[in-house]
């Protein structure tokens, strides 16, 4: 199968495309290789993916709407998995522009020519954050998403706002996928897992948010990759209009949303306590108010996703930290 996926140097991307590239698909990757954390990370995913003799690759920016059209009219993917995005939310909160331009034009982009090109399933990533201040936990697809709390969030919700009507107007199916706090091996280092690991090594101090009274569904990488994959064949269509409870599938358009996590509170000490454990280390902490743009909590139902394509998360967050300080020990010698 002919796939691209955009964000191919990223994290979640990287993982996807290796696991793809292993199962004898052929991807193309995009990617901007932009500098928002560390580029050597990226090149060294990228080096891993050119190893492989089905994977070519397009560097672009998603803004450069001619570069896109020529790689998409050039490799016709079957599928597309579009990823890439700026992430981060307190970045977002510093440098808006960026995220508009990245995630809303970018993402336009990407659907337009997808559009063009006649893309039997486009997979768009979202994320938990579009529930915002939502205070009914766990999380359903269902619920009302009006009360996001930082741009990151505003860009995700207006892109499945944004894939809703080009679904509707050009039947064109669409899935997009709200992703919770993943983390594991090649993972980025403006996440929590990275920068606690860091801080412990170093022996400085690590922020704690919300003087740690908080907790996440951390969701590690293969968990997420193998539901990815299992969605990708799953195309949503109106004649499964009443099969699944509670679907979040439109009743105008080949048009889904799903969430994807792991379906555990973890709360925020119990992580730490863990990486401490593993490294036989004690952390340093510097507990610090709740940071602008942040939540308390998140907790995925993935109900819907189970009941579509048998999804079922297996990595304990225990063995899951375990092996992304296998990987980072390695990594960083």
């Amino acid at each position: 199968m002919k796939i691209i996926i955009t964000g191919s140097s990223g994290f979640i991307g990287f993982h996807l495309s290796r696991k793809l590239l292993e199962n004898g698909n052929k991807v193309h990757g995009i990617d901007s290789m932009n500098n928002y954390y560390d580029v050597n990370l990226k090149k060294a995913r990228l080096k891993i993916l050119r190893k492989y003799k089905n994977f070519s690759f397009t560097k672009t920016k998603l803004e450069n709407q001619k570069k896109l059209n020529k790689t998409f009219f050039k490799f016709r993917p079957k599928i597309v998995v579009h990823l890439a995005a700026q992430a981060g939310v307190r970045y977002s909160i510093e440098k808006p522009r960026v995220y508009l331009d990245s995630n809303i034009t970018g993402s336009y982009n990407i659907i337009e020519i997808s559009k063009k090109t006649n893309v039997k399933h486009l997979v768009m990533a979202s994320s938990s954050s579009v529930y915002g201040a939502n205070k009914r936990i766990p999380f359903k697809e269902i619920d009302k998403t009006e009360t996001q709390l930082s741009i990151y969030a505003a860009t995700k919700k207006s892109n499945e706002s944004m894939a809703h009507s080009y679904s509707n107007i050009w039947k064109i199916p669409i899935t997009m996928l709200r992703f919770f706090t993943v983390y594991g091996p090649w993972g980025r280092p403006d996440m929590a897992l990275f920068k606690f690991t860091k801080g412990i090594l170093k022996n400085k101090k690590i922020d704690v948010y919300n003087n740690g009274k908080m907790y996440r569904d951390f969701t590690y990488i293969d968990d997420i990759v193998n539901g990815i994959e299992l969605i990708m064949n799953k195309i949503p269509n109106k004649n499964q209009l009443g099969k699944f409870k509670n679907d979040s599938l439109s009743n105008i358009a080949p048009f889904r949303i799903l969430n994807i996590g792991n379906t555990k509170k973890i709360y925020l000490m119990d992580f730490i306590k863990q990486i401490e454990n593993e490294l036989g280390k004690k952390a340093r902490k510097n507990f610090m108010p709740l940071q602008k743009g942040d939540v308390k909590q998140t907790l995925s139902n993935t109900t819907l996703l189970k009941q579509i394509t048998g999804y079922n998360p297996k990595t304990n967050y225990k063995l899951g930290i375990k092996k992304f300080l296998y990987w980072y020990l390695d990594h960083y010698n």
